[in-house]
């Protein structure tokens, strides 16, 4: 799938949500970097950290609802979106540029939801990466050559990869996140269906 991003420097700016600038996450992205060699190598670092690291919030039954970079640091646990976040902002924090994506999925054919993932520019190219974390079933890995995302859309499912790169998260994650109390409440009122 070819990807639709901006130039790569525009894919480095904090913001509210990826909020790079937090001292918190300076420090870790400097951290992570110290035993690395070039860009590749630290972006795999920063990937595993967010994947391995931070809970996904679902899978962990946490009640939190984090949005933000620097929330996910702190509570460490996030849904897909509050990881994608946390991850842009570790690799912005250190120059490389990263947009946050989306695919539309479903479990049921029925209902269908929102999943956020990032896409990094390294090599000359995009590259999308799942951070969301692993789980039997579930294995996405850092890559340069070839996704390995957490679900591969299936067309035949309804489901969308969509091809924008993003420089801000959708609004439409944001007030869902931003209105809910609990995780149950989030799943309860909904989860994104649509950017």
């Amino acid at each position: 799938m070819k990807l639709l991003a901006d130039a790569p420097h525009r894919y480095l700016d904090a913001d509210a949500i990826v909020d790079h600038e937090t001292p918190a996450i300076r420090e870790l992205a400097g951290s992570l970097r110290e035993n690395t060699a070039g860009d590749p190598a630290f972006a795999r670092v920063a990937f595993e950290y967010v994947r391995d690291q931070i809970t996904h919030s679902w899978d962990a039954q946490d009640p939190r609802v984090t949005l933000s970079a620097s929330e996910a640091l702190v509570a460490g646990t996030g849904l897909c979106y509050a990881k994608a976040h946390l991850l842009a902002a570790i690799l912005r924090a250190e120059g490389i540029p990263t947009g946050l994506c989306y695919q539309l999925l479903t479990d049921d054919g029925d209902n269908f939801m929102v999943h956020g993932l990032v896409a990094v520019y390294l090599d000359g190219a995009w590259h999308r990466q799942d951070p969301r974390g692993n789980k039997p079933g579930v294995d996405a890995q850092f890559s340069l050559s070839g996704e390995q995302l957490a679900w591969p859309t299936r067309p035949e499912a309804g489901e969308v990869d969509y091809p924008e790169v993003r420089r801000t998260a959708s609004p439409a994650v944001v007030a869902a996140l931003r209105g809910a109390s609990s995780l149950l409440e989030l799943y309860r009122s909904g989860l994104p269906t649509s950017l």
